[in-house]
């Protein structure tokens, strides 16, 4: 399997990369503060992370709901936080013509699950030459994404992430398969596993996504033990008041205490 680098962070068989970083980017001094307080824990922890955030939730349930500042200010946000921390960045397009504007400060451009079957935005994002970040679609078996991984191949790019966020399990349910771990790294590339979107419980509140923040350390220490090479984290400062996705969000306080029982996981698997 092939090891993707991106900044100080690798993902691979032996080392666990990590993403981590508020929903949406929420305004300035929000996304400066939380990368800030992420890269402390990154250097206490000697765990290098990428700082992800969204310019815009373009499939937000409800048209009221906050969707974010825009890609041309997102991104002069994004550029701060990338120019003061030094760390890596991640974010999502959801159109093809975002992607040379992204590339410009990004280090990893994200496929959203809804849209990782579109051809012209996988093909856009990988002739960038960015690590793309592909979500597994909640409607997609995990056999499947070998099709979508054909498609960056055949535009010449071998910088792929595969990552599960979960499957639609019902109405308003999703199921952690940790099969799917396994079976998506079979195609050559690192695997990461969504911790904060797999507990969502989608459209749960009528107008809006709830899910199960409890969840969270469960799956996400499931998921290192059944061996994936990263792991994906929405994190916030005050979950209650978030602007997007406040029901799944992991509460700042406590990202360190869940990047070390994820570490001492990583440590056994990776020596098994």
């Amino acid at each position: 399997m092939k090891e993707i680098k991106v900044g100080e962070v690798k993902f691979s068989e032996r080392h666990l990369g990590v993403i981590a970083g508020p929903c949406v980017i929420e305004n300035r001094d929000h996304s400066l503060k939380m990368a800030s307080n992420i890269k402390i824990i990154s250097e206490k922890l000697d765990l290098p992370i990428i700082f992800k955030s969204s310019f815009d939730k373009a499939n937000r349930t409800s048209i009221k709901s906050f969707r974010g500042p825009g890609i041309d200010e997102g991104m002069r946000i994004l550029s701060d936080v990338k120019d003061e921390t030094g760390l890596s960045i991640l974010t999502d397009i959801h159109t093809a013509d975002q992607a040379d504007v992204v590339a410009e400060i990004a280090d990893v451009i994200q496929i959203p699950a809804f849209l990782c079957r579109q051809t012209d935005l996988l093909l856009a994002a990988s002739k960038t030459g960015k690590t793309v970040n592909i979500k597994k679609g909640q409607f997609l078996a995990p056999w499947d994404v070998e099709h979508i991984v054909h498609k960056i191949e055949e535009s010449g790019s071998t910088n792929i992430l595969l990552t599960d966020r979960g499957t639609q399990f019902g109405y308003n349910n999703l199921v952690a398969d940790m099969r799917a771990i396994p079976l998506m790294k079979t195609f050559g590339y690192p695997v990461v596993f969504d911790a904060t979107h797999s507990a969502q419980l989608p459209g749960g509140s009528g107008g809006h996504s709830s899910g199960m923040r409890e969840m969270i350390p469960t799956l996400a220490r499931s998921a290192v033990a059944a061996g994936c090479c990263g792991v994906f984290m929405e994190v916030h400062d005050d979950v209650e008041v978030a602007k997007s996705d406040a029901a799944t969000q992991w509460p700042l306080k406590e990202l360190e205490s869940v990047l070390i029982s994820l570490k001492n996981i990583q440590n056994i698997v990776r020596d098994l």
